[in-house]
């Protein structure tokens, strides 16, 4: 099974995973996390779980100054998004990608409703509610499609090529103008189909069409376990399956989640399922599901720290544990080894699976509350970063993870111990007869 799966299935995977496509996608979407996290910043001053505090932030006239701080950099996700996909697949390519991300920002915006009704007519505005999680899709389509046909321009020379000596930055805008053309020209017979044949825009059609089924899949029971099992299985074989699966493929669909949280919060309604509200979010992939890494192995690294035998155990144990507490456990997948290990393949692969049940069933309960839009580093400590996202009940369930961690690792890497105490035992009795 080993040999098939490294031989067969694999490859085909990874194939799939280094397309233009996927990785474009998956590092253009990074440009988009900072301005997250620091709009998370903003947002949880301003609904800080403290009345007192907030009360007084609203007096004090400091609330709108925070909710248009988030606005500006959480709320318009999308349209870094669009850009960095589009910047990174033409950059990719070994071009000069930034024109290609401007492109992509004119065409995002032209397939978008253009004008909200009002008392006195009809006004022109960007609506917020496509630039953010709604809107993530259509940024996606937008970034792939004109990354991809700019390329093909640069690579046919299909170009206005200015004179030597004419200032790079001049040469740059007229190299962009004859794809920059087309594209947009293209976007907007798009746009005229859509408005003639059907009364909408392509963005409504694409949320409804493709991103509000495939964030349904994302947010089922099925698409949570289906989730965190292709991580740890990734890693077994000793590829990165965090990147692969939690920024990746199934990253925009949690971004969005979290988003559209977010918007009914601002609404005024309150966050529930009843209310639209999403489960599985990006916010539930970090803080649980790869919780002190992937598999969430802090568990295997305390045995190994504080109760093992061997004495290779227990040094990648204290090498391991401070790493840990800040969600990275690379010196454990390999140092132990987990990668290609049997034994340990058992708890690996079936701790995030029950990690995400339980919290899954926490949030649809209401034991604990639906996550907001406030996302914190990956690196962020765990029951720290519980507090956070959730308030004390979400770091609460982060401390009986953690512990569940423990138990579910502990009869296998039990098993290693003694094999590994064996083993050295064997080794020390040979250099004593040398």
């Amino acid at each position: 099974m080993k040999n098939f799966l490294n031989d067969k299935v694999v490859p085909k995977i990874m194939a799939f995973v280094n397309t233009k496509a996927i990785q474009s996608l998956k590092n253009g979407l990074l440009y988009a996390m900072p301005m997250m996290m620091i709009g998370s910043i903003f947002l949880l001053i301003a609904n800080f779980p403290y009345e007192p505090f907030t009360n007084a932030l609203s007096k004090w006239g400091i609330t709108p100054i925070l909710n248009q701080a988030n606005d500006a950099t959480f709320a318009i996700i999308a349209i870094i998004a669009v850009i960095g996909i589009a910047y990174t697949y033409v950059k990719d390519e070994g071009y000069n990608g930034l024109p290609a991300g401007i492109i992509a920002l004119c065409s995002y915006i032209l397939i978008q409703p253009a004008s909200v009704e009002t008392a006195d007519g009809s006004a022109g505005v960007i609506l917020k509610s496509w630039t953010g999680g709604k809107g993530m899709v259509g940024a996606i389509v937008c970034g792939l499609l004109v990354g991809w046909i700019y390329t093909i321009f640069m690579k046919k020379k299909i170009t206005i090529k200015m004179p030597a000596g004419v200032p790079e930055g001049v040469a740059n805008a007229f190299v962009a103008l004859i794809p920059g053309a087309v594209i947009i020209t293209g976007t907007a017979v798009i746009y005229a189909v859509f408005r003639g044949a059907f009364g909408t825009t392509p963005m409504e059609w694409i949320y409804k069409a493709l991103q509000a089924p495939l964030q349904g899949m994302t947010d089922s029971f099925g698409g949570m376990v289906l989730m965190a099992f292709m991580i740890p299985f990734f890693w077994f074989f000793g590829i990165h399956g965090s990147t692969i699966i939690g920024d990746g493929i199934m990253g925009p669909m949690l971004l969005a989640n979290s988003a559209e949280n977010q918007a009914i919060i601002d609404s005024g309604l309150e966050l529930t399922i009843a209310n639209g509200g999403h489960i599985v979010t990006k916010q539930f992939l970090d803080q649980f599901i790869v919780m002190t890494g992937s598999g969430i192995t802090i568990g295997l690294v305390v045995f190994m720290a504080f109760f093992a035998k061997s004495k290779q155990l227990k040094q990648i144990g204290k090498l391991g544990i401070a790493p840990s507490f800040f969600n990275v456990n690379e010196p454990v997948l390999f140092g132990t080894p987990i990668v290609l290990n049997p034994i340990l393949a058992v708890p690996f692969m079936c701790m995030p699976i029950l990690t995400g049940i339980i919290e899954y069933l926490a949030l649809y309960t209401g034991l604990c509350p639906l996550y907001s839009g406030v996302v914190v580093p990956w690196t962020c400590p765990p029951v720290i970063s519980g507090f956070l996202v959730g308030g004390w009940r979400t770091a609460l369930l982060q401390v009986v993870i953690l512990v569940l961690s423990f138990l579910v690792y502990l009869p296998f890497i039990r098993i290693m111990d003694k094999r590994y105490v064996k083993s050295e035992a064997e080794l020390a009795a040979k250099e004593a007869q040398q």
